[in-house]
């Protein structure tokens, strides 16, 4: 009998984990519908649109009402106890750990910024140091490799580079501790530095404060207050409106480092159904109408909404 006990359990419990997949899966792809859909509306990315709006724990079977996970029927069980919360958040609102590097030197005007974030956050400088020294030597081609730099993401070669002390270039922040930042400093960091295949600059229009002071030359805290109680009335078109509402030179910020539009998103979904919860994060690039999933990590619940 108690044979027969385990083997429901073990069966529903791997419906449950089939369904989960599928709903994270769902849900997943209707944020990168959003996500398609706000291009079309514009050029300029803001905390205004409807990709920005959290979305707070709700029954399932809300959005299968509207069609929004999919059309592929549950188990009425499962319906009445399982629970959807998520969030978009645009990762160009944070400084680009990729855009420290250029060409195998190191950037200055990335450098500084990060040098300004380090000092606010109270991060000793020499942290700073040791993680551009290790993600300037990992970004290094393999010797006697004609392959660019693209190639120490190979899984293929991680090994080697491993034996030779080579340190691997992370994909996450929390992989951030490899190239030498303490687990004090990853968890200061992270509101506001991202670690992407890409060099991007910072959207002005989602930014923190912080972070407009660390990418901006200058800028105090009073003119990034400034900046964003105005584009919280009427986000920025250009970088003209951004230096006109602070009553600064056009000059003050750059296409270079600044912008307002995102390419780089972050997707989180959590699912709590029945004694089951799940949390996935899903990183998304948007190049036009298309906007693809990166790659995708499963976390640990640490509350009852995702931020």
């Amino acid at each position: 009998m108690w044979q027969q006990a385990r083997a429901y359990d073990l069966e529903a419990s791997e419906r449950a984990r089939v369904q989960a997949n599928w709903i994270l899966h769902g849900t997943t792809d209707w944020a990168r519908l959003i996500l398609r859909e706000d291009a079309r509306s514009g050029a300029v990315d803001h905390l205004g649109e409807p990709w920005a709006i959290t979305l707070q724990e709700a029954k399932l079977s809300t959005f299968l009402a509207n069609g929004a996970v999919g059309d592929e029927p549950l188990a009425s069980d499962a319906l009445q106890n399982a629970y959807l919360s998520g969030s978009i958040t645009d990762l160009q609102s944070r400084l680009n750990v990729t855009n420290l590097v250029l060409d195998q030197q190191t950037h200055g005007p990335t450098l500084r910024a990060f040098g300004r974030l380090f000092e606010a956050l109270q991060i000793p400088p020499a942290e700073l140091q040791l993680l551009v020294t290790n993600l300037r030597a990992g970004l290094e081609p393999p010797e006697g490799s004609a392959a660019a730099a693209n190639t120490t993401r190979n899984s293929s070669t991680a090994a080697t580079r491993l034996a030779n002390g080579i340190p691997l270039i992370p994909r996450s922040l929390d992989q951030m501790r490899w190239l030498g930042l303490s687990a004090r400093s990853v968890a200061l960091l992270r509101p506001y530095v991202v670690v992407l295949p890409d060099r991007t600059t910072v959207n002005i229009n989602t930014a923190p404060s912080l972070v407009l002071q660390a990418i901006t030359q200058g800028l105090d805290a009073g003119n990034a207050q400034r900046l964003i109680d105005t584009r919280a009335k009427t986000p920025f078109r250009n970088l003209a409106d951004a230096a006109s509402a602070i009553g600064q030179a056009e000059s003050t910020f750059s296409e270079n480092l600044h912008s307002v539009n995102s390419r780089f998103f972050e997707v989180r979904v959590r699912l709590r159904m029945g004694t089951l919860t799940t949390q996935e994060r899903t990183v998304v690039q948007r190049e036009g109408l298309l906007a693809k999933a990166l790659w995708k990590e499963r976390e640990a619940p640490l509350d009852a909404s995702v931020q």
